[in-house]
């Protein structure tokens, strides 16, 4: 006796729910390419826009990580927080987020293929002049001030969180210690903002603060490159509490009122330093000129208090000395090859984390002459 065979019929898969229907349009927007890096937190990749092939963009795919809540590091987190809610033309670009099938988190980057400032800075065949140090630092300021009036901290501005686009604007990167400062209650880490660009409050353990954290770190950027070397270079945390006290001057209740209360502050020993004058920034930043020397010294305030806004920053009468900045599209850059290696690089390591190993790396001390 013959059996008829059993017809099996394809049922369709199950429909999607809304958000994973808004996940598929959002990853079908974007055609991923060549794999530019690839780390143990994420693998970086070009890629473009599927309407309009012109738009290139960086591909962050963020891998997951079982030691983590969902998978996902909070640094990642903070990142795509910030960047949702920023959008300006000296901050990087985050054009989407979708998750693929295996919960990797990916993040759709503006593709910046001129790499960053410090690459720029310890490249002996580039050269560059006081207008360009105008033109970068406007860039960086404008950035941080956008940050600010969001009520936004960057809390890390180093050379290499600096990424340069196509067009030679200027990208504050980077966004994985970013955090919101409107509440004035909430405690705040100090532990925060790679060692050499670290305000001394922080140093001395301060739990609320501003943005004139972030612009320290403006200044010591500036300072880095009139001079294209970083400033103050302490190994540890005592050594650059040391040389913050032998370089700007005795960090004491006289210039900064309350700072001994501060949890881990340390005084400056026997043979305080005095207070740096303008004539101490005009003869070791020469290159900035005496109007640049003195926005280099407010934002290098001891006292946070006294330390200028970013806003204020941007007001200066710096900006209005000769020379004028460069034009971006001027600017010079390191040859696009290994600046796309070097942005893949910035792309690939994990977000937020502070590197206090960097002596080991760039703390050469390169001197390629003052800046022209």
């Amino acid at each position: 006796m013959s059996t008829t065979p059993e017809i099996i019929k394809l049922l369709p898969p199950p429909p999607l729910d809304p958000l994973e229907l808004m996940n598929e349009e959002e990853k079908r927007k974007w055609i991923k390419g060549k794999k530019l890096g690839e780390g143990t937190y994420a693998n970086v990749f070009l890629g473009h826009s599927r309407s309009d092939p012109a738009v290139k963009v960086a591909i962050k795919k963020i891998k997951v990580n079982k030691e983590f809540t969902d998978g996902m590091p909070p640094d990642a987190v903070r990142e795509v927080k910030a960047l949702q809610e920023l959008n300006h033309p000296n901050i990087i670009r985050l054009y989407s987020v979708f998750a693929s099938k295996d919960q990797n988190l990916s993040l759709v980057l503006e593709f910046l293929p001129r790499g960053d400032l410090e690459t720029l800075m310890f490249d002996q065949n580039v050269t560059y002049n006081a207008a360009d140090i105008k033109a970068w630092t406007a860039m960086m300021l404008r950035g941080v001030w956008f940050c600010h009036e969001n009520f936004v901290l960057h809390r890390d501005i180093k050379p290499n969180n600096l990424l340069i686009g196509a067009d030679g604007e200027l990208k504050l990167a980077d966004f994985g210690l970013a955090r919101s400062f409107a509440d004035p209650h909430q405690l705040m880490s100090p532990n925060v903002i790679t060692r050499w660009y670290r305000p001394p409050e922080l140093f001395f353990g301060a739990r609320h603060y501003s943005g004139a954290v972030d612009v320290w770190s403006v200044g010591m950027v500036f300072a880095q490159l009139a001079n294209r070397r970083a400033w103050i270079t302490g190994g540890n945390d005592t050594e650059m509490v040391t040389l913050l006290h032998r370089e700007l001057g005795a960090i004491t209740d006289d210039v900064w009122p309350g700072v001994s209360t501060l949890p881990h502050y340390v005084g400056p020993g026997p043979n305080p330093e005095k207070p740096r004058d303008l004539q101490f920034y005009i003869h070791n930043f020469r290159p900035l000129g005496t109007e640049g020397c003195h926005l280099l010294m407010q934002t290098l305030m001891l006292d946070p208090k006294t330390r200028v806004t970013a806003k204020q920053a941007l007001q200066h009468k710096y900006w209005f000395a000769d020379p004028r900045p460069t034009p971006t599209e001027l600017l010079p850059h390191v040859p696009d090859k290994r600046a796309v290696e070097k942005m893949a690089a910035d792309l690939k390591r994990r977000p937020g984390v502070v590197d206090e190993d960097r002596g080991s790396k760039v703390a050469r001390k390169l001197d390629f002459g003052a800046a022209r």
